[in-house]
């Protein structure tokens, strides 16, 4: 039982993990704000996506998150905010990048890190994508056999790694891997900026490509659906 708790916290970690560390509007977030206002900074926006996350939660257990996969008027209306947003985010990623030139992060202006994050994250549909499907089934009490269907020697390894999900520790595991990346990401840009100071305006000029990327695919998203 101990060790299946266990295993079920880290399966947690790996999984939160999953969801805060791959490319995006979110990380692009993370890293200009880290580059020009420091650690602390970034750290905010990360949990402004994190506090995103936890409103997701907290609405796939009652059921609601659903509602807006139900409603595709709702959600392309929601995914166009999004877009608008984070061509506007993007608009002021670029002009930030004359900030850099800065010598040390942490003083250049008011951080919004954590605001831009935040509505980002809601209006994110890769987000609310993962609600409706991982998410749900980390939910849904029960365990989960997480090497059983492994190709080949899936018999062989039945009942090796089984996870619990629906449970504390599976949810303190999946937050607890946000904390880890929303710790750890911003600290590596600090401390790469702090040796390459070349850097620093590669990280903000790469933000904003990032979020143009993801805004306009976004608009496409939602007039496709509109229209």
């Amino acid at each position: 039982m101990v060790l299946q708790t266990v295993t079920t916290l880290g399966a947690g970690v790996v999984f939160g993990l999953a969801l805060a560390a791959p490319p995006g509007p979110m990380n692009a977030i993370i890293a200009e704000e880290s580059v020009l206002r420091g650690w602390s900074a970034g750290f905010r926006a990360g949990l402004g996506a994190m506090t995103a996350d936890f409103c997701f939660f907290l609405l796939s257990l009652a059921g609601l998150v659903a509602l807006v996969d139900r409603r595709p008027l709702l959600r392309a209306v929601m995914v166009g905010i999004g877009g608008l947003l984070m061509l506007y985010f993007a608009y002021g990623a670029a002009r930030g990048v004359r900030e850099t030139l800065s010598p040390e992060p942490g003083t250049d202006g008011e951080s919004n890190g954590f605001r831009k994050a935040f509505v980002l994250a809601l209006t994110n549909p890769y987000q609310i994508l993962f609600w409706l499907t991982v998410g749900v089934g980390l939910l849904k009490p029960g365990t989960h056999d997480l090497l059983a269907e492994t190709p080949y020697v899936g018999d062989q390894l039945a009942g090796t790694l089984v996870v619990q999900t629906g449970s504390v520790a599976l949810l303190l595991g999946l937050f607890g891997g946000i904390v880890v990346w929303i710790v750890g990401f911003p600290a590596t840009l600090v401390a790469a900026r702090r040796r390459v100071d070349s850097l620093a305006p590669l990280v903000a000029g790469g933000s904003a490509v990032v979020l143009v990327g993801f805004g306009v695919a976004f608009l496409w998203d939602a007039l496709s659906t509109l229209l």
